[in-house]
């Protein structure tokens, strides 16, 4: 029987009979779903290797038709400081299942990018929470081809650093506003998460004091 390895991330676990389940897997390379027969057994050898919020090193075999034979499976890296805040932990839970929505009518090889890159980011508890989900707005906005655009507003003017937007989730764009919450310190701090990975930008400082207003325009604009 033809069978693959590959890291895989668990996006959901579906029980199935009476010890099996069903599995939808991220991997480097595509969403694909596998029967893990046993695994809800006491002494199943896969249980262990298919935890939810970890990075699994999995052998997948053929199965009859798109459903794929779970032959063995280990854990790689098992984030469980993320269990440890409930505010973490429910985004973790919230990242799975957009993630799994999304990929089921957009199958693309960059959401297991994206889902490792957070998965990491919030085991972490000194890297700010805001930030990985503005992050994470902003990439699977981009991602579902609804890129957020930090260059101009929504009628095709030059964003300035002297003017001051609003979010227009209407026109899902920036309208210039005198009165607007968004200034050029937001403009590029947004600028710097569309364009770095999270881990590098972890490591930039003086965001804190806008990532709060940079988070609304990120959820506003994926409208999850």
């Amino acid at each position: 029987m033809k069978s693959t390895r590959s890291r895989a991330i668990v996006l959901r676990r579906t029980n199935y009979g009476e010890a099996d389940r069903v599995l939808d897997l991220l991997t480097p390379t595509g969403r694909v779903s596998v029967m893990a027969r046993g695994v809800r057994r006491e002494k199943s050898k896969l249980a262990g290797g298919i935890e939810l919020f970890a990075v699994c090193d999995v052998t997948i075999g053929q199965g009859k038709g798109d459903l794929g034979v779970l032959t063995s499976a280990r854990l790689v890296q098992f984030y469980r400081h993320i269990l440890q805040d409930y505010d973490r932990m429910q985004f973790a839970y919230e990242v799975l299942t957009q993630v799994t929505r999304a990929s089921t009518s957009l199958d693309e090889p960059e959401w297991y990018d994206i889902v490792a890159e957070v998965l990491a980011a919030l085991n972490v508890q000194s890297v700010s929470l805001a930030l990985i989900q503005t992050w994470f707005y902003v990439r699977i906005a981009a991602l579902l081809g609804d890129e957020l655009n930090t260059a101009r507003d929504y009628t095709g003017e030059r964003l300035t650093s002297d003017k001051r937007y609003r979010y227009d989730a209407t026109e899902k764009g920036f309208r210039e506003d005198s009165k607007g919450m968004i200034g050029a310190d937001h403009i590029k701090i947004l600028r710097l998460v569309a364009a770095k990975e999270l881990h590098i930008l972890v490591q930039i400082g003086g965001m804190e004091e806008y990532l709060g207003d940079c988070l609304y325009v990120a959820r506003q604009h994926a409208a999850l």
